[in-house]
């Protein structure tokens, strides 16, 4: 029967964003510069990664990952929300770091057998936990030369959670004393090099009573880019009229749940405009949203600039448009409402790329939930090999 009912065990209600290494696994795939091809997708049931210590993705930062989620619907089904988008642009930030492309089908198999293998991870259809998706790929053989390497790594990890954020109003300020991107640098592409230099930054923010904390054009300082962890929606009202802008700047990863967005504000009849935000805009806003996968829509209680001591007021409720938009993109992913824009992906039996799931079974020692995986009995094997018509292993 696929797919699994949700774990008992788990209270799905108290999940926050730490990480659980009891789900089943993850997915790994290794690029040869010599055969310039994708290996077949291998679910190892384990949560580390065997990686050279001099390879370029811990000495150079060579490394992209991405992130997209799965709920379960009204009758048990999983669905994958935007996965081909989250593919293709996992594909751009891999082009910044000289790492070869993923092709989109190759991504599609290796999420879906790490969803379907994790199945009965993803939370009921009645909670309002999530299946987190984290693809990740980066240089993993060893090599001193800046140049690239003769192998690349491409893994898929899932975790159970909740929004990164939470969901209540929370403040912001403005990080003044560190540039995020530069102009015709890597903005564009989710790197581990835009975010982990910004980590000093947010936590000195969070030490000060802000929650988020949003980056501005570092050449002119005048304009709004994105959060440090999300896109930026500002909403404005006149009368009956709304009008939703994002900023429009190749500094910036693309937010795929801001395109969502703007995809579902324009069919509620809203006006849409992407362009350059000036900071003083944001004076007039009615309500800002930081807006991305682990963040969902997150309403921003407040602005605020240290250096000029200006401060925008949001209010401390979420606003009737956050809450339009929010709820519509909530029942689609949930399969609540219909997908007018075909952006859900159910999950499959066949995704398991199991070549018989009721009846073969492997002599050796199991391991995880009941001993079993999604209805069929789950190895722990010492050494590598294939199981069911698809290779498993156990670092250990």
């Amino acid at each position: 029967m696929f797919p699994p009912a949700p774990l008992e065990s788990i209270d799905w209600n108290r999940l926050g964003i730490a990480i659980q290494d009891s789900v089943n696994g993850h997915v790994e795939s290794t690029y040869s510069v010599s055969t310039g091809e994708w290996s077949a997708p291998k679910f190892v049931q384990d949560p580390y990664i065997r990686v050279h210590g001099l390879s370029p993705a811990l000495n150079y930062g060579q490394q992209a990952y991405e992130g997209l989620k799965a709920h379960r619907g009204p009758s048990g089904d999983i669905l994958l929300f935007r996965p081909n988008a989250h593919a293709d642009r996992l594909s751009h930030s891999a082009s910044y770091v000289s790492i070869p492309e993923i092709p989109q089908e190759h991504f599609m198999k290796c999420v879906k057998l790490a969803c379907a293998r994790n199945a009965e991870w993803v939370a009921p259809h009645t909670s309002e936990a999530l299946l987190y998706i984290r693809p990740l790929v980066f240089g993993s053989s060893g090599h001193l030369a800046l140049t690239a390497p003769t192998e690349f790594t491409f893994a898929v990890y899932v975790q159970p959670g909740t929004t990164y954020h939470g969901v209540q109003p929370l403040p912001a300020c403005v990080v003044e004393d560190f540039d995020r991107a530069a102009p015709r640098g890597t903005g564009g592409a989710k790197v581990g090099g835009n975010y982990a230099p910004v980590i000093r930054h947010t936590d000195k923010a969070r030490n000060q009573g802000f929650h988020v904390t949003l980056h501005l054009d570092a050449q002119t300082r005048t304009c709004i880019e994105e959060f440090s962890t999300s896109g930026f929606i500002g909403i404005r009202k006149t009368g009956d009229c709304v009008t939703v802008v994002v900023p429009d700047s190749k500094n910036i990863v693309q937010s795929i749940t801001s395109d969502s967005c703007l995809a579902l504000a324009e069919s509620f009849g809203w006006k849409v405009e992407r362009r350059e935000i000036p900071w003083s805009e944001c004076k007039f806003f009615d309500e800002v949203i930081a807006v991305g996968t682990a963040a969902s829509l997150l309403p921003i209680r407040l602005l605020f600039r240290p250096s000029t001591g200006e401060k925008f007021v949001y209010g401390e409720s979420t606003g009737e448009c956050t809450l339009k938009l929010g709820a519509a993109l909530r029942n689609i992913m949930r399969g609540k409402l219909e997908d007018q824009f075909g952006w859900t992906v159910p999950l499959q039996e066949s995704d398991l790329l199991l070549e018989d799931v009721a009846a073969k079974t492997v002599e050796g020692e199991t391991n995880g939930v009941n001993g079993e995986l999604n209805g069929v009995e789950k190895v722990n094997s010492k050494v590598n090999g294939r199981v069911n018509g698809i290779e498993t292993a156990n670092a250990a």
